[in-house]
């Protein structure tokens, strides 16, 4: 039974765990603050065009409430939630790319030179000119 509990709490204090629980708790206090916005501020107002408050929206099928004002409301909430997301996500991997692009964008090896006697592009490990047949071994040794 120790070991048990000893694997538990190896595992419950583990990082991705702990991440795991600040971001589900961090979430649902997100939700809330989005749930008020639909319900408090946009559904009021566009139940400006129907007189009434859009939750409150609903059709009587054979004695039954279909309550569609609060299901277009909810998904008024997912698509919020989903656009914020999306943005928060994508200002991340913004940020966690800008140490990458600089080691990107470091200047790759040369990997042609120019002939000195006809200015030719030629690759740099060429120890001779493809085009006017000059010798370049001598170039090669001065520059080191």
């Amino acid at each position: 039974m120790k070991k048990f509990v000893q694997e538990f709490k190896e595992f419950a204090l583990r990082g991705n765990v702990m991440d795991l629980a600040v971001g589900v708790i961090i979430g649902a206090a997100f939700q809330a603050i989005v749930q008020s916005l639909v319900n408090d501020i946009l559904s009021p107002l566009l139940g400006l065009f129907g007189s009434t408050a859009l939750q409150d929206k609903a059709i009587n099928v054979l004695g039954v409430d279909l309550k569609y004002g609060a299901f277009i409301t909810a998904v008024i909430n997912f698509v919020i939630m989903a656009l914020l997301i999306f943005l928060l996500v994508k200002g991340m991997n913004k940020l966690a790319g800008l140490g990458k692009r600089k080691e990107e964008e470091a200047p790759a090896a040369p990997v042609t030179k120019a002939c000195p006697y006809c200015c030719s592009e030629i690759p740099i490990e060429a120890t001779r000119c493809p085009h006017c047949t000059s010798v370049l071994e001598a170039e090669a040794a001065d520059e080191t």
